[in-house]
C-alpha cells in the first residue's frame, strides 16, 4: 500500500505506507511492483473519484453517565472537526453515485450508540481526506477529551475495571508434620 510515485513500462513505483508504521503514513520504503500484478490482485485507489474515506472512532462511556449529553457532545465535536469535509465530500460523492449508479450515502458525521456488558459505546462515523486520516483522528480525540472534561463528571470515559463484590470463605487447615 502506498502512493504511486512513478509509472514505467514494466513497473509501477510506490512510496509505501503502513507495515510497521500504523495508519496511512509513509514508512520510507520505496516499492517497485510489476505492472502484471495489477491484473492478478485487486487495486485500491483512495484518490481516483472520491478523495475521502469513511472512518470511525469509538468512545466507551461509563454506565450512569448522561448519555444524551455524551451524544450531543460527540456530535458537536464531529461537526466542528470534520464538518468541512462533509461539505466537500457531498459534491464528490454525487459524482461517484452518477458514475457507478450506486445508492446515496450520508457524508455528514453521525453518532450511534450500542450498550454492551461493560459500557455504552458511541461510534462516530465521518468522512475525512484520505491523506489527513491520522491527524484528524488525533484532533477528534483531543477535542472529545477537552469537552468531556467540561461536563464536571456527567460524562465519563469507561475502562475495563474488575470489582470483587465478595470474596469466598477460605478454609485453611494446617497439618502437623508427620514424624
Amino acid at each position: 500500500m502506498g502512493d504511486v510515485i512513478d509509472i514505467g513500462v514494466l513497473r509501477t513505483t510506490l512510496m509505501e505506507c503502513g507495515q510497521w508504521v500504523n495508519s496511512d503514513l509513509y514508512n520510507g520504503r520505496i516499492v517497485r511492483i510489476a505492472n502484471s500484478f495489477v491484473f492478478k490482485e485487486p487495486v485500491f485507489n483512495y484518490s481516483a473519484h472520491f478523495p475521502f474515506l469513511w472512518d470511525e472512532i469509538t468512545v466507551p462511556v461509563k454506565y450512569g453517565s448522561d448519555y444524551r449529553l455524551a451524544r450531543d457532545t460527540l456530535q458537536r465535536v464531529a461537526d466542528e472537526v470534520v464538518g468541512d469535509y462533509a461539505t466537500h465530500a457531498r459534491a464528490a460523492w454525487k459524482g461517484v453515485v452518477e458514475r457507478y449508479l450506486i445508492e446515496e450515502e450520508t457524508v455528514e458525521p453521525t453518532v450511534t450508540l450500542i450498550a454492551n456488558d461493560n459500557w455504552m459505546e458511541f461510534t462516530v462515523r465521518y468522512v475525512v481526506d484520505y491523506k489527513r486520516r491520522r491527524v484528524t483522528k488525533d484532533q477528534f480525540f483531543a477535542r472529545i477529551l477537552e469537552e468531556l472534561d467540561k461536563t464536571d463528571g456527567r460524562v465519563a470515559i469507561a475502562s475495563t475495571t474488575i470489582q470483587i463484590v465478595e470474596t469466598p470463605a477460605f478454609d485453611v487447615r494446617l497439618m502437623e508434620k508427620m514424624r
